[in-house]
């Protein structure tokens, strides 16, 4: 089990992180994702800094970021980050219906995913060209 730096417990330097994890996320508290890297302060603040980077809204807007980080999570099998970006996603407006649709999507990926491993297939020029799609 991970040791847990509380916010009382903190450095100046990992205070510091929580402190803007707090103030961007526009909350109280501080999960226990961070709590645990705080064990290396200079992890936590990379890591922090990373996310804060990728997962603000750009070319892809932030639910459909959290979908993509959870679809990871349960292929990974990270039950903290399936909890996490879920309610996250919930947050940002996803649906059950949606939450749904998004593990049948997982589901078939990832047997698609062994079918095409296991059986060697080869890829199609097509899909190697510039512009194609398939």
């Amino acid at each position: 089990m991970a040791i847990l730096i509380e916010e009382g417990e903190a450095s100046e330097e990992v205070a510091a992180v929580y402190a803007d994890i707090k103030a961007t996320r526009k909350t109280d508290w501080v999960n226990n994702f961070w709590k645990a890297l705080a064990n290396h302060p200079a992890t936590l603040k990379r890591i922090w800094e990373n996310i804060k980077q990728v997962m603000a809204p750009g070319a892809l807007d932030s639910l459909t970021k959290e979908l993509v980080y959870i679809a990871v999570s349960v292929t990974n099998n990270c039950g903290y980050c399936i909890a996490s970006h879920t309610a996250a996603a919930r947050a940002k407006g996803m649906t059950e219906e949606q939450l749904a649709e998004l593990f049948a999507v997982i589901g078939l990926a990832n047997e698609n995913n062994r079918l095409a491993i296991g059986y060697g297939v080869p890829v199609d020029e097509k899909f190697l060209s510039a512009g194609e799609h398939g």
